[in-house]
């Protein structure tokens, strides 16, 4: 297939101003990556890991007196207990609620009232689930006894005290997200409140209260139905997903299944929290107005309290060999959605980077292949893109295209036009000046991740927990500079296979799109933000 430049004719000035237009910007990044390498961080950034086991990275930017923080906990929903899933998002939930002195008015009231609540919840479950015998007028009794416990422990809670105690200290941006791979926490706070932030967020591990556990429970319930049961493109991602993963846990939904969300208890979330989130699985980077020298010792004081308890196993089940293409069709009242996927290796494979120049070749920007095929020149579809990190990067996982047909037009058209251009990415080297741009923007992109607090604590804690040493941000995009185009032609034809394949479509049916409500911007979300 013939790239578009090749159809119509091109000014000489034209292309002589592109040019010139890419040189100034790999002078530009150029000399902005001088001050944002290996070298210039290394005198910025110490890293420590704590006798109990807990990673302390902080990086010194006075740019502004305020800090930002990003405590990541090795473990996701890939690591929820059977029949419990959707735990690890739902500890997520309960960080928030507080201490043994923050969140309520009597505390040792307040823990036996809670251990009520648990030994009623067992009995009420015991009773539930009987196959045989149930008693029904039991089972009423049991539940109005579980509900009354629970109103006895709720007369101590202090609503939300944590967040008022950080949001009236100048916080801002409170937020937490669970995937499949791990769980994080963030805020900001002025550079004056590093000691205050140090005590909170090491006492909701060193003594967290799962409070108001079974109300919450009820809003992780309706986030459920809001964005998977009564969403369709929230029931084909969950469902492509589970084809996808037939044994490794990525087959199961981070938000967790309705069955479960209906029956794990704060039991079960503290034996969660008691197993996972020990200080050799966390790593909490802070970036900022910060001087190591007077913070360390600080963040020693206070993380250091955390017991040291031994990693945990992480070992899952390896996902078998896919020998045939599988495919996943819902017939919805809504907006038409194609998705396709390929198993690919895990981030640590030798490829990582060749798959993220196809990410970045297929899917950047409005000149990028599936814009200028699919949404520009054939005007089938009203976006596409193709991405890799499905759903997780962690273990093996996907590479996987999503593209969302225009009115008269259908996903099968928009699939063949997505293997059109993976057939030409299999038999055609991409042009010099695609692996260029390629390259240039890996290097504006790690620059502007590096932009901001925020953004830069979440990277460096990301790659300490995944490559232990943060250096390897910055080698990621040595890694890319080094992909070739035969790199890209390999593993296309290695990867792309039909029987490696696995589609998931939304065909239009009943009422008109319109009337449904539901867009081709209903994206599931499976991180579990507050």
């Amino acid at each position: 297939m013939e790239s578009c430049l090749m159809q119509r004719p091109v000014k000489r000035d034209s292309l002589h101003h592109r040019a010139l237009q890419f040189g100034a910007l790999v002078l530009l990044l150029a000399a902005m990556a001088a001050a944002q390498d290996v070298a210039s961080f290394e005198k910025r950034i110490t890293v420590k890991t704590l006798p109990n086991g807990l990673t302390i990275l902080i990086c010194e930017r006075p740019e502004a007196p305020v800090f930002s923080f990003f405590t990541l906990v090795d473990a996701g929903s890939t690591q929820d207990p059977m029949r419990a899933t959707g735990l690890a998002h739902m500890f997520e939930h309960m960080a928030f609620k507080g201490t043994d002195t923050i969140g309520t008015t009597n505390y040792a009231a307040e823990k036996p009232a809670l251990a009520k609540v648990e030994t009623a919840y067992a009995a009420y479950i015991a009773e539930r689930d009987q196959t045989v015998g149930r008693d029904e007028t039991k089972l009423k009794q049991l539940e109005q006894a579980w509900k009354d416990a629970i109103a006895t422990a709720d007369k101590f809670v202090v609503s939300n005290e944590f967040g008022k105690i950080v949001e009236q200290n100048g916080g801002e941006d409170m937020n937490a997200s669970t995937s499949y791979d791990e769980t994080e926490y963030h805020y900001s706070l002025p550079e004056n409140r590093l000691e205050l932030w140090a005590y909170l967020e090491s006492e909701r591990f060193l003594h967290p209260v799962l409070r108001e556990f079974y109300k919450e429970r009820n809003v992780v319930i309706e986030e459920r139905r809001m964005s998977t049961d009564s969403r369709p493109i929230g029931r084909l991602i969950e469902q492509f997903t589970e084809e996808a993963f037939a044994a490794h846990p990525y087959h199961r939904p981070t938000i967790g299944w309705i069955s479960d969300l209906n029956t794990f208890s704060a039991t079960e979330a503290q034996k969660f929290f008691d197993q996972y989130y020990v200080p050799a699985n966390m790593v909490v980077a802070v970036a900022g107005d910060v001087k190591a020298a007077q913070a360390l010792p600080m963040l020693e004081k206070y993380f250091g309290r955390l017991p040291s308890r031994p990693k945990p196993d992480e070992t899952t089940t390896t996902e078998p060999p896919q020998n045939s293409e599988r495919r996943v069709l819902l017939k919805e009242p809504s907006q038409p959605i194609y998705i396709e996927g390929y198993h690919r290796p895990d981030y640590r494979s030798k490829d990582d980077a060749v798959f993220d120049a196809i990410s970045d070749l297929i899917s950047e920007g409005r000149t990028s292949r599936l814009y200028r095929s699919l949404v520009r020149d054939k005007k089938i579809a009203s976006f596409s893109e193709g991405f890799t990190g499905y759903p997780g990067s962690k273990y093996p996982h996907l590479f996987a295209f999503l593209a969302a047909p225009l009115p008269g037009h259908t996903p099968q058209e928009v699939g063949d036009a997505i293997h059109a251009e993976i057939d030409r990415l299999k038999k055609e080297d991409i042009s010099d000046d695609e692996l260029k741009m390629i390259k240039t923007r890996a290097k504006a992109n790690l620059i502007r991740g590096l932009a901001d607090n925020q953004g830069l604590a979440m990277q460096l804690a990301t790659y300490q927990t995944r490559y232990g040493d943060w250096r390897e941000l910055f080698r990621s995009v040595d890694r890319i500079d080094q992909v070739t185009k035969a790199d890209i032609r390999r593993v296309a034809n290695e990867v792309f296979a039909d029987n490696n394949r696995i589609v998931g479509i939304i065909e239009t049916s009943g009422a008109p799109p319109g009337e449904s409500g539901q867009g081709a911007s209903d994206s599931g979300d499976q991180g579990g933000a507050r």
